[in-house]
């Protein structure tokens, strides 16, 4: 974790534009200089509170508990378990200890019975959890008494223990209802240091400290998370007092480079945004257009100028200083090559400098969604990039309700990314199986190469095996890109200095709600 000053950019006046969208006198949630509650503005909320249909899958969430949990450094630490697993051997056997002194929110005690039930529950072809095939490969889950849980697998997983991060929900709350529809879902019951107090959709979430957790009771007692999509309302909320901190793009957050009452927090991460290219599109569809488009992009210029140097070049899905990367796959902006292959495949240039190949055009749609600053930029900059090699990409902004049903023919600025270990976002990201599966492979992305390797790394124990294919993966994503891949963004929080104990961690995709300086909330205190 890093606490940085952010140069001063020329983000003022676009902060100073949106005072009228702040909250009116005596409306405002901000905390002043109350230093035990603290009210958060973040982009987006949850669907669901409930870890059986997705949320807080990766741990930190506030009203949850995994078996295991990460530190600042990720490293895997007990939470629920007493102690990490005991590994079989042959790699198949996983074996908790659980504590025994934890209760949930609602006096329950916490039992094995809890851990089988939320594990076979997100098992469930039939419950709605998109991220199943996280956990495939689980064979069985079962109770040893009521203080130990014993996962058997079908074949070696080497990161599972990672994966026991899930949150466990209480069997007597949650086994009463349907998981996809019942009331838990918004009225969640947990074992973490915060309580749901209350949820206004498409507003805010509140959260009170509980004062029975296992962990010891949260000095910070109230928390607010105020939900405000647009960026740039969002930092005017933050100027005016009306939030205590926020997530913000670099550029926004630079503006309180010289607030003395507030610091900024740059988290560094696996985040990435990238363009998802419909491979059912008639241009997209085209690898030789993909190819020109990743040749045509001008990755640095994106992160000096829309990130305002807070983040990196992306020349895949993970970052070049993680220990997966494959070293050599690095590559400029070179217009030259990008027209080449185009000449190539019969792209030829017409009307207006931009190409056509058997009476199509070289011409598709680029969706971001509404209020997100960081994305407009880099689908604008990718546009004019692309303009240059004869491509025409027309950029268009919706809200994700919109831009769902057309993912299968239009191109989409997405977000992805998670920490901890390759599997765990490639395999969802990349794998032919998983094509159209809501937002998994969202490019329906189907290369016989990348499958082998994911199916090879995710079955293998081997770490030398297993670098061997995600090598070759990365390298194949180069020769057969599915996604334009641009960059890999830092994440950056303002937040008022009134606590101590603040980190952050390297983070996944997921932010605002969960990571971020409050991913370790309970562990904060005031300031003296």
């Amino acid at each position: 974790m890093t606490v940085r000053r952010i140069r001063a950019a020329a983000a003022t006046a676009a902060i100073l534009t949106g005072v009228a969208a702040c909250s009116a006198p005596g409306n405002s949630t901000g905390s002043g200089d109350a230093a035990d509650s603290v009210v958060i503005g973040v982009a987006s909320e949850p669907d669901t509170l409930s870890p059986l249909l997705g949320y807080g899958k990766d741990g930190n969430s506030k009203m949850f508990d995994g078996l295991l949990a990460r530190d600042a450094g990720l490293q895997l630490r007990p939470a629920l378990a007493k102690a990490l697993p005991e590994v079989a051997a042959d790699g198949l056997t996983y074996t908790y200890s659980l504590r025994g002194d934890v209760k949930f929110s609602d006096g329950e005690p916490l039992t094995s019975a809890d851990v089988v039930f939320t594990y076979d529950t997100i098992l469930d072809a039939k419950t709605n959890n998109t991220n199943r095939s996280e956990l495939d490969a689980v064979k069985d889950v079962r109770a040893d008494g009521g203080d130990k849980v014993v996962f058997t697998l079908k074949y070696p997983y080497a990161p599972f223990a990672g994966r026991t991060v899930l949150p466990i929900v209480p069997e007597h709350i949650a086994g009463k209802q349907d998981p996809n529809t019942g009331s838990f879902n918004t009225k969640p019951i947990g074992t973490g240091p915060y309580l749901l107090a209350s949820w206004s959709k498409g507003e805010k979430l509140t959260f009170k400290a509980n004062p029975d957790y296992w962990g010891g009771a949260p000095k910070v007692k109230k928390v607010t998370m105020a939900v405000i999509e647009d960026d740039d309302v969002r930092a005017t909320r933050l100027r005016s007092g009306d939030l205590d901190g926020a997530v913000l793009p670099p550029n926004l957050a630079a503006a309180f480079e010289s607030d003395s009452a507030r610091r900024t927090y740059d988290a560094k991460t696996y985040d990435f945004r990238a363009v998802a290219l419909a491979q059912q599109n008639k241009v997209t569809g085209d690898r030789a257009i993909r190819q020109a488009l990743d040749t045509a992009v001008n990755r640095q210029a994106m992160v000096d100028k829309i990130l305002d140097g807070a983040g990196r070049p992306a020349y895949g899905p993970l970052p070049a200083d993680d220990p997966w990367f494959a070293k050599g796959i690095e590559r400029g902006q070179d217009l030259t090559k990008a027209r080449q292959i185009l000449d190539r495949a019969g792209w030829r240039s017409g009307e207006g400098g931009i190409r056509a190949k058997d009476g199509q055009r070289a011409s598709f749609t680029l969706l971001y969604p509404s209020g997100d600053k960081v994305r407009q930029d880099h689908a604008l900059a990718y546009a004019s990039d692309a303009k240059k090699a004869g491509i025409e990409v027309k950029v268009e902004s919706a809200t994700w309700e919109v831009i769902e049903p057309r993912m299968k023919n239009d191109a989409v600025l997405a977000g992805f990314g998670s920490n901890g270990d390759p599997d765990y976002g490639l395999y969802t990201l990349l794998h032919s199986s998983l094509a159209g599966d809501g937002f998994n492979n969202m490019a329906r992305y189907d290369d016989p190469v990348v499958d082998k390797a994911l199916d090879t790394g995710r079955h293998s124990s081997d770490t030398a095996i297993r670098k061997a294919a995600y090598d070759s993966l990365q390298r194949e994503l180069v020769k057969n890109p599915g996604y334009t891949f641009l960059t890999h963004i830092d994440h950056v929080y303002v937040l008022a200095d009134r606590w101590q104990g603040l980190t952050t961690q390297v983070e996944p995709h997921e932010h605002g709600f969960a990571s971020g300086p409050w991913w370790n909330l309970e562990a904060w205190q005031p300031k003296q």
